[in-house]
């Protein structure tokens, strides 16, 4: 946006969510900081060495989110299954949930009943648990339970934001790491803090990677596809944030799924999607052969039925890396549409206003 003189309009952002975005790499370093401290060898008494058959992870808003990444990067190295929720409520706990069962119960500035009672009722089971989250309700259900806990790192930034979304992840892995279930993080974590640095500062040049797209993108619908389970976790991150940041419609599928039903919704409605709706595809360089052939065939697919069809390609030394380069863009995009429209990306109002309405008794 320009004013009538022609300089840029000022930036609105009373949540300082541009900021938050840039601060992604401290807040790796610092989360490895603080997850030692909460998760350290005499903190976290989850009685390693007990069986462990399965873990349950539940969150909701950007905390389900970190917790659905966080399992899709550890999925390669463990060897039981990961059951993750979004949202979810007491009434929801499966039932495999029970003493030797691990839960974790993620909340990034959310206000999370629902996580509290599944907690409370993964409890009452006999599960072992343990908690990421800043002070607020889940923090206090943690204390009443005894339960250790490990803070946010957002580096000043609101929880909700790419930092907090990034602390959470790696404090996820790193109790995991700690009780075996996965490995070790810290090099993982430093590695993407470094690199991300780099591309920060390339994605956010005036000029750069992210306005160029955000740009293209328009006033167009953004639907984001992502393969396998980092490459979905990375799409979903993006739905979000157009979501919540530029207060504007977008859509998330990853594939294959997406390859055996929503492809085939694009066969008719041309004259109105190659209008409204623009796909983004996130590549990684070292996508499996069949991986991107299916990339490929989506893209022919669907190339006469989109106002554009993007392909963006992930930096990274491994999924850690990769899933959070593909989400800092994608942030970054995000804050770039509501600048365009002069939208102030932090407060969410629909959101605020459809959670203070009473439940349904």
């Amino acid at each position: 946006m320009s004013d009538r003189a022609g300089a840029p309009s000022p930036r609105l952002d009373t949540l300082g969510m541009w900021d938050a975005a840039a601060s992604l790499p401290r807040c790796l370093r610092d989360a490895l900081g603080t997850a030692r401290e909460s998760f350290g060898a005499h903190a976290w008494d989850l009685g390693v060495g007990d069986p462990v058959h399965t873990v349950a992870a539940i969150g909701l808003g950007v905390g389900g989110l970190a917790a659905a990444a966080a399992v899709a990067v550890a999925a390669p190295h463990l060897d039981l299954p990961c059951w993750v929720g979004v949202g979810g409520d007491a009434a929801g706990v499966p039932g495999f949930v029970g003493p030797d069962t691990i839960t974790l119960a993620v909340s990034c500035g959310d206000d999370a009943p629902g996580t509290i009672g599944f907690l409370r009722e993964a409890l009452a089971r006999g599960s072992r648990a343990a908690v990421v989250a800043d002070d607020g309700p889940l923090a206090a259900a943690a204390a009443e339970a005894g339960l250790p806990r490990c803070a946010v790192a957002s580096a000043g930034g609101p929880a909700a934001g790419l930092g907090g979304f990034g602390a959470a992840v790696v404090s996820l892995l790193f109790g995991l790491a700690r009780i075996g279930l996965a490995t070790d993080v810290a090099s993982s974590a430093e590695s993407a803090a470094d690199a991300l640095t780099r591309r920060h500062d390339a994605f956010a040049a005036p000029g750069g990677g992210a306005e160029v797209l955000a740009r293209r993108l328009g006033r167009t619908i953004p639907i984001v596809y992502g393969a396998d389970a980092v490459g979905g976790a990375a799409a979903r991150w993006w739905k979000t944030r157009v979501n919540r940041n530029a207060k504007a419609p977008a859509f998330a599928a990853q594939l294959p799924g997406l390859a055996y039903d929503e492809l085939a919704g694009w066969g008719q409605g041309g004259d109105v999607t190659r209008q409204t709706m623009t796909l983004v595809l996130l590549r990684q360089e070292d996508e499996p052969a069949p991986t991107a052939a299916l990339f490929d065939a989506v893209a022919a697919a669907t190339d006469e039925v989109m106002a554009g069809v993007v392909e963006v390609w992930a930096e990274g030394a491994d999924d850690l890396g990769r899933l959070l380069d593909l989400a800092l863009l994608g942030e970054l995009v995000s804050l770039h549409l509501a600048t365009r429209e002069g939208v102030d990306p932090g407060p969410v109002p629909a959101i605020d206003d459809a959670r203070s309405r009473p439940s349904p008794s």
